[in-house]
Formats: C-alpha cells, sequence, structure tokens
C-alpha cells in the first residue's frame, strides 16, 4: 500500500515536471500528430521561433479543431470569419468585455452562462423577437440599460427580471419612458 502511494506520487512529480519543461520548451515539430502538423502546416518553417506558449496554444487548437464535429468546424469557421471581419475598436471592446467576464466571481460567471443557455434554448422566434426588441432601443436606451444593469447586485437583477416579466408591454413602455425621463433630468 505505502509502495503504490510513493509510486503513485512520483508518477504525478515526473508529470508535472515533463509539462513544466513542456511550457518551457516547447513542443518539437516531429512530437505533433500527422493531422496537426496538416493543420499547422503553414507554421513548419518558422515553428522554431515560435514562442514555447505559442506553440502550445496552437497545437491544443489543433486538437480541439481534430476533435469537432463538421457542424462545430462549420461554427468556428464562422466566427473566425466574423472576427476578422470587426474593426479594431470591436475587438478591443470583445476583449474588454470577455476580460470582464473572467474577472467576475465564479458564481456571478455561471449564473450568465446559464442565462444564455437559457436563451440559446429559446425557439429561433422568440430569440429574434428579444433581438428586435433590443435593436429597437435608442442607443441611449441601450446604454442605460446596460449601465443600470452593471450595478446591481446578481440578487437586484433577479428581482428586476421578475418584476420586468410581470409586466405588460404597456406597462413596460411606460417604466422605459420614466426612466428615461429621469435620465435626461439628471
Amino acid at each position: 500500500m505505502k509502495n503504490k502511494l510513493i509510486l503513485s506520487l512520483l508518477g504525478i512529480c515526473l508529470m508535472a515536471t515533463s509539462f513544466q519543461i513542456q511550457a518551457e520548451n516547447g513542443v518539437d515539430w516531429s512530437e505533433l500528430g500527422k493531422q496537426e502538423q496538416t493543420l499547422l502546416k503553414r507554421y513548419k518553417e518558422q515553428w522554431p521561433e515560435i514562442t514555447p506558449d505559442r506553440q502550445l496554444r496552437l497545437e491544443r487548437g489543433a486538437q480541439r479543431w481534430i476533435e469537432m464535429s463538421p457542424q462545430q468546424r462549420q461554427r468556428a469557421k464562422q466566427r473566425v470569419k466574423r472576427w476578422r471581419g470587426m474593426s479594431e475598436e470591436q475587438k478591443s471592446w470583445i476583449l474588454d468585455r470577455f476580460k470582464k467576464f473572467r474577472d467576475l466571481p465564479a458564481d456571478e460567471r455561471e449564473q450568465l452562462r446559464k442565462m444564455y443557455r437559457r436563451f440559446a434554448e429559446l425557439p429561433e422566434e422568440k430569440r429574434q423577437q428579444l433581438f428586435e426588441r433590443w435593436k429597437n432601443l435608442s442607443a441611449e436606451e441601450r446604454n442605460a440599460v446596460r449601465n443600470k444593469l452593471s450595478k446591481m447586485s446578481p440578487q437586484e437583477r433577479r428581482q428586476f427580471r421578475q418584476r420586468w416579466k410581470a409586466m405588460t408591454p404597456a406597462e413596460r413602455l411606460e417604466a422605459r419612458r420614466r426612466f428615461m425621463q429621469r435620465r435626461s433630468n439628471r
């Protein structure tokens, strides 16, 4: 029993050392699998000059690509195409939002993920309606909503959503009007 524990600990130490060495030295081109080399062939000539960290990220990305279904690959291609079509300002905004998301406490990140999953599970028609409603708000109204929500605690946001869901469309319109009026009076 004691020997098994020692061997297990030794194995863990060796694996950790191996990962540390790989992180420091990167990945040798010959260590990549055939599929990975095919995916990364445009980097072959410059591979020795690429930083070890970037080599590891490229290897992991190639591994993820290999494991994706054709539908997942198609969606990934669409996201890359959309990203490349964005202005530097848009990319900067997205990266800033991602950093803010990463900096949130774990429970808030999970709450946002749940909300996103709920939204993604809605029928396409309902998602489109919500999107149109958001799009029909003026830039000032959208910024005001973002600003107000960003200052609320998770509990306040839940209470706000419950009150909002209970309102009729006319009540919501009136609530928006009052909110915008208060903002303009400041």
